[in-house]
């Protein structure tokens, strides 16, 4: 709702809608720039003019303060993932660097900065989880190759193959733990006393909260916590939270008013107790929806089973592999099973392609009936045994059990890539939208990666081919040097 009052507040200056190469770009008079740089690469798989189409129709108000361009906005964000820089230093890198400003659309090098940190916020607010999807589907057709048939087979045969697995992309938070939790909604409900007294001049009540930080100061400097001592803590903390309530409640019968920020913690903090007294109650430590954040209360924790990390607080995505193309298929912050992801993601490759995949690489977890079935029916082989105990002087075929388990890890890659070079290792923004854009920009960062290497290593290609250059010397991705010699 504020994301839409925001558009309808700002005007959008259409860009120039034809390519700006790299010729176009004013350099300063004694810098010279190479224009096999990488970020000069990566903009040229970018259909820009296309982009700042779509982008425009956001902004129907032609009057207020001017949006920046998407080229700006989607830059800042694509360099902000492949440095994993803060808001403060994306700005400053740009700001020092031509051919990152290059790269965000400005007409020249400029020693001043193009926008201020905080404009990273709305950049990541306007390009949603959607759009960056829509994005990375437009550049990935921009950038199909004349030789690549579109066309299915004209037999209706099924071809090509669909990799898919899911991950969890884990958010900076602190360790959840249930003191720390209601220690979180009591100072918080004691801010919401502290302001409604000043707010409408009551006098403040005895809510006993020296006492109760005495109680947690306890807890947290226990090194070892025995069980029943730990127990009767939780339920002194309990009080607490539990008078800060009434009182809240009694303030909200008289006629108070909380701000938009105040309620969110109120709800929160009347989340955070009845699950708190849930498990206190029934001696558990599970609870359905459970809060492992105040300031995220959205976010869930997400059973791994790995031997990093069994539990994993963050969203969890599933992605798809095809051509080498990684896909956002889905993701969520509650546990969803993930072989409920299986027959759309099909229905999404039949409508690229118009034809099914032969093959589906995935994990057992995906093998379920409802599955297996639907894949049946449609002569899509499903990799991995069959369900049940296997027959008896059953002869499986080891050549391709072996060829599906090795092409299957190249998703398994890919998760390595977004996680190790890509930022989705530790999510750091602080919304629920942002949170899910952030997953959707390392994917859209990972294929752009890879474009830009198959576009250099064309460039390889062809100079191998020409046998004409005896030496010619190239910039490869990561400030590598290469000689070619014949």
């Amino acid at each position: 709702m504020h994301l839409l009052l925001l558009r309808r507040m700002l005007m959008y200056k259409s860009q120039p809608y034809v390519q700006i190469s790299f010729e176009d770009f004013n350099q300063p008079l004694g810098l010279h720039m190479n224009p096999e740089n990488r970020w000069v690469k990566k903009a040229e798989q970018i259909p820009w003019g296309q982009l700042e189409k779509d982008y425009a129709k956001n902004f129907p108000n032609p009057k207020g303060n001017v949006a920046k361009s998407l080229r700006m906005a989607l830059g800042a964000l694509l360099i902000q993932k492949e440095y994993h820089y803060s808001d403060e230093e994306t700005v400053a890198q740009i700001q020092e660097n031509p051919y990152l400003q290059f790269f965000v659309g400005l007409p020249g090098y400029q020693e001043e900065a193009p926008f201020e940190a905080s404009s990273m916020v709305h950049f990541r607010k306007r390009l949603d989880e959607v759009t960056l999807m829509q994005i990375n589907e437009k550049i990935l057709s921009y950038n199909q190759k004349d030789d690549d048939d579109p066309t299915p087979p004209t037999d209706g045969s099924n071809s090509g193959t669909l990799t898919l697995d899911a991950t969890c992309a884990p958010q900076n938070i602190k360790y959840p733990t249930d003191t720390e939790l209601l220690n979180d909604a009591r100072t918080h409900a004691e801010k919401i006393v502290d302001s409604l007294c000043q707010d409408y001049q009551w006098k403040k009540p005895r809510i006993y909260r020296q006492l109760a930080q005495k109680v947690y100061l306890n807890i947290v400097r226990r090194k070892k916590k025995a069980k029943k001592w730990l127990r009767k803590q939780i339920r002194k903390m309990l009080g607490f939270v539990k008078r800060d309530i009434q009182v809240i409640q009694k303030f909200l019968d008289r006629g108070a008013q909380l701000t938009e920020q105040q309620a969110i913690w109120w709800t929160t903090i009347q989340n955070i107790y009845e699950q708190q007294r849930y498990m206190y109650d029934n001696h558990t430590h599970s609870v359905q929806d459970r809060i492992v954040s105040f300031h995220q209360p959205w976010l869930r924790p997400i059973v791994r089973g790995k031997a990093k990390a069994s539990v994993e607080f963050g969203a969890k995505f599933d992605m798809s592999l095809d051509q080498g193309i990684a896909r956002l298929e889905y993701s969520s912050f509650d546990a969803y099973n993930e072989s409920d992801i299986l027959i759309s993601t099909i229905r999404r490759y039949h409508d690229r392609h118009g034809n099914y995949p032969e093959r589906v690489l995935a994990d057992k977890i995906y093998r379920n009936r409802k599955n297996l079935n639907y894949c049946k029916q449609r002569g899509i082989r499903l990799s991995g045994p069959a369900l049940g105990r296997p027959k008896k002087n059953e002869v499986r075929d080891k050549t391709i059990d072996e060829q599906d388990n090795a092409d299957r890890v190249a998703v398994e890659r890919g998760f390595s890539q977004l996680k190790g070079c890509f930022g989705a290792d530790l999510i750091t923004t602080k919304r629920k939208d942002t949170t899910l854009s952030s997953i959707a920009l390392s994917v859209l960062a990972l294929n752009l990666s890879k474009l830009t290497a198959d576009a250099l290593r064309q460039i390889l290609s062809n100079v191998f081919k020409s046998r004409q250059i005896k030496n010619w010397t190239l910039y490869f991705s990561f400030f590598t040097k290469f000689t070619i010699i014949q």
